[in-house]
């Protein structure tokens, strides 16, 4: 009777085990959000550099302002300042849920503002290997989550995680992320196209925390593993708690970007 009453009970536990699996898995990203919130606003500058399959590099400077935006997604502006044939180059992106991200560019050499269609949050953004969809703000409903198992990345103990898109016109059918344990911080994504191939790998490093509370990486890598291309992220000089408002983050304000 021992015997049978253990072999219940592991039935049992294994069963509520994977019925929980998604309920683990929205845990996880809900504890990362909640030590990531209340930060306001950002100011930061970065280096984009961009390394073709022969490791032939092209660099550009950016500006990037964000706005913290309650019970919706945030708001962000990218000014481009060089190189000179992109410079004054802005992207306004507007992010949401689940309806779809409102997103502008303004091209200097075209002197207009084009919305970004939805249908083509897939494509690359300003010729680099992140997608306009990747540029927007991480919400929550936006996905499905399902723990998959704890694993050990680089010597860094995690959560891993697969997520699929719950919205339309995305790029990807899924993703596995590696959430560190201690801080909740991303170390790593596997993005996978609709294939259900693995289209691209992103890193997260050098992370350094503000404010004593908010953890930045201040370097991001993702690598196309179909096309042998990468795109660096070099981020520097966070400054939060700038008092940036609404107003700051207008449409018409691109062209007046410098």
């Amino acid at each position: 009777m021992r015997k049978l009453g253990l072999a219940l009970l592991m039935m049992w536990s294994a069963w509520v085990m994977a019925d929980t699996a998604e309920e683990k898995g929205l845990e996880i990203v809900q504890e990362a959000e909640r030590r990531d919130q209340g930060w306001q606003d950002s100011i930061a500058e970065m280096e984009m550099v961009l390394r073709n399959r022969h490791g032939k590099e092209s660099r550009r400077e950016i500006r990037v302002t964000t706005l913290e935006v309650e019970n919706d997604g945030d708001k962000s502006l990218t000014v481009f300042d060089s190189p000179r044939d992109i410079k004054g180059t802005a992207f306004l992106s507007y992010s949401h849920a689940l309806e779809a991200d409102d997103q502008w560019i303004y091209l200097p050499a075209l002197k207009r503002i084009k919305r970004i269609s939805s249908r083509n949050k897939s494509g690359p953004f300003m010729g680099s290997e992140f997608a306009y969809e990747d540029m927007s703000s991480f919400e929550i409903p936006k996905y499905s989550y399902l723990y998959l198992r704890d694993e050990v990345l680089d010597g860094i103990d995690c959560f891993v995680l697969e997520l699929r898109p719950q919205y339309e016109h995305s790029g990807y059918t899924k993703s596995f992320v590696w959430i560190d344990k201690a801080e909740y911080r991303t170390q790593k994504i596997e993005y996978y196209d609709r294939k259900e191939s693995v289209l691209k790998i992103q890193r997260f490093s050098d992370y350094q925390q503000y404010l004593g509370q908010y953890w930045r990486a201040h370097t991001m890598t993702m690598d196309n593993q179909q096309n042998g291309k990468s795109t660096v992220l070099h981020w520097d000089n966070f400054q939060f708690n700038t008092g940036l408002t609404a107003d700051d983050f207008e449409k018409n304000d691109l062209k007046r970007q410098r």
